[in-house]
């Protein structure tokens, strides 16, 4: 694919610009610190997280399941303040990304799986839209990733062919997602090598 025809870059947000929002170290950490059994915690996780993430039920449906199915000596609101705590910025890609964005020539979008709260929180408090022209999360679109629907729900909303797209996601699995349906997909490894990536993309934007 010549890397002139590019017009939209896409990305997610977890793993790649910030921690993830609700990982497996944060709900080890959660068990820990407000003794909770993480055997049961990360069962039923297992099996209402996909659902919170694809709107299906809200954030205090999910903790209503999860974690306040027993009497607890903690509020609400003190685990949800440890919830949103968790997210934070990783080294380098967002701060990077918000400057390099000014002149890129490319439209920027996400395309991610996060919870309502979370993904609201985390767009406010990271000032995302210093990066992304538009959000296609799972909260709001109702697919989550791999399913190939949100990759064609986002490239019809930025009016792009497969070839005009480039993807970048920390996990292999997503990007393949994304490949198989002919986007030039990367997995995100490192700053380092994402940003060149992103520098010679631009390079053969502007001949």
């Amino acid at each position: 694919m010549e890397a002139t025809s590019v017009k939209v870059l896409f990305f997610d947000i977890g793993g790649v610009l910030l921690t993830n929002g609700w990982g497996h170290e944060s709900r080890q950490e959660a068990a820990r610190l407000f003794g909770l059994d993480y055997k049961e915690l990360s069962e039923l996780h297992t099996f209402i997280f996909n659902v919170y993430e694809a709107a299906g039920v809200d954030l205090d449906e999910y903790l209503d399941t999860v974690i306040f199915n027993h009497p607890r000596d903690f509020t609400r609101e003190d685990f949800k303040n440890f919830m949103f705590k968790q997210s934070k910025e990783l080294p380098d890609m967002l701060t990077w990304l918000k400057e390099w964005k000014k002149d890129c020539g490319f439209r920027i979008i996400a395309i991610n799986n996060e919870g309502k709260e979370l993904n609201d929180y985390r767009v406010k408090k990271f000032k995302l839209h210093e990066v992304f022209d538009a959000f296609v999360s799972s909260c709001e679109v109702k697919i989550r990733k791999p399913d190939p629907a949100i990759f064609k729900l986002a490239m019809g909303i930025a009016l792009a062919t497969p070839q005009e797209c480039v993807y970048f996601d920390d996990r292999k699995m997503f990007a393949l997602a994304a490949d198989k349906l002919g986007m030039q997909a990367h997995q995100h490894t490192s700053f380092v090598e994402t940003k060149k990536i992103l520098e010679n993309l631009k390079k053969e934007n502007l001949k």
